[in-house]
């Protein structure tokens, strides 16, 4: 910075305020010093910016490690926002969803000296092992719990915001009885993620405030595969006059092979049967037919998550946040058959 400030003629702190677009710089002078960083190649020095603010600048995040469309797109977002924010990202991924494993990414994050740390936590065994974690920074956990505690109480440290898949799940639901549909269906994803576990009771609150009283759902993974015999299934019951005008599936994905058996039985989307998913995953909107689903906001999600951690790092209250979702209608609903 001094050899900046020396080619510029200008002082070491009017560097500073350049670098930091302080705004009471004039702009001839920003450019003049904008100039001699860019002969000079001058690139900040995190080590020594890090010895005197006592901060890394350096976010951890924790990631399940799944291919998955909603953790991998947060993933991107959190490292996105994080960056806008001019800081870096160190991620650790869980191959286990154990404690142990859990304790392990935190406590190597303690060692780097991150400033904070975002936990991409969909599996309650995940949200579980962070909230029995004292960590000495701000901990976000990205997940549609109520609030993050431990058996001692409240863990002061942690913090949640999601994507508010109930009420999601209860968009996707009503536009259906909105058209029309008595029997709505809903496959359901694994229990042990709080996203089905929140998507199917969004469902079951849209089902029972219309007077609807619902079946229980077909419970799968999240692939289209176990969308693709809970489809077969349900087309069977179609075929015979028992089975619904209307399915509701946990993810996109789970719609799509829902989408094929139906197709395979030879029944019309959405002329015999509706179909909403859950994601808007790219190429959701090229499915045969265009598929009707609840769109996640991840950028907002991953600028948010940062934002709290750099929030609480300032010592500033942050409560537990939720974004809305927003359903996108393509061609696969349409009013039951007469």
């Amino acid at each position: 910075m001094a050899d900046v400030a020396a080619l510029a003629g200008v002082s070491h702190q009017t560097v500073s305020r350049v670098l930091n677009e302080h705004p009471s710089v004039r702009e001839a002078t920003r450019e003049r010093v904008q100039a001699a960083i860019d002969e000079l190649g001058y690139r900040r020095n995190s080590a020594a910016r890090a010895l005197v603010t006592s901060r890394s600048a350096t976010l951890g995040v924790v990631t399940t490690g799944s291919a998955l469309f909603g953790p991998t797109s947060t993933l991107i977002a959190v490292e996105e926002a994080a960056r806008d924010r001019s800081y870096f990202v160190s991620v650790a991924t869980l191959r286990s969803y154990d404690t142990a494993s859990m304790h392990q990414a935190l406590e190597h994050f303690m060692a780097q000296g991150v400033d904070g740390i975002v936990v991409i936590a969909p599996h309650a065994a995940v949200a579980s092992a962070v909230e029995s974690f004292r960590a000495p920074v701000p901990v976000v956990v990205v997940a549609a719990l109520e609030g993050a505690t431990t058996s001692d109480g409240p863990a002061s440290s942690t913090m949640s915001v999601a994507v508010d898949q109930r009420a999601g799940a209860r968009l996707a639901t009503e536009h259906l009885l909105d058209l029309g549909h008595a029997n709505v269906v809903h496959v359901a994803g694994p229990q042990d993620w709080f996203d089905a576990r929140e998507r199917w009771a969004g469902w079951r609150e849209a089902l029972v405030a219309r007077g609807i009283r619902p079946a229980r759902p077909r419970e799968c993974s999240w692939s289209a595969g176990d969308g693709y015999a809970a489809g077969r299934d349900l087309a069977e019951a179609v075929g015979s006059g028992e089975g619904p005008t209307a399915v509701f599936a946990g993810n996109d994905q789970l719609a799509l092979g829902v989408l094929r058996a139906l197709w395979e039985r030879g029944l019309r989307v959405p002329d015999d049967v509706s179909v909403v998913g859950f994601d808007d995953v790219a190429g959701s909107a090229y499915f045969v037919p265009p598929l009707t689903t609840v769109r996640q906001p991840f950028a907002e999600l991953g600028a948010r998550s940062v934002a709290m951690v750099l929030s609480s790092l300032e010592g500033e209250p942050v409560a537990v946040q939720r974004i809305e979702p927003e359903l996108v209608v393509r061609s696969s609903t349409a009013p039951p058959p007469p």
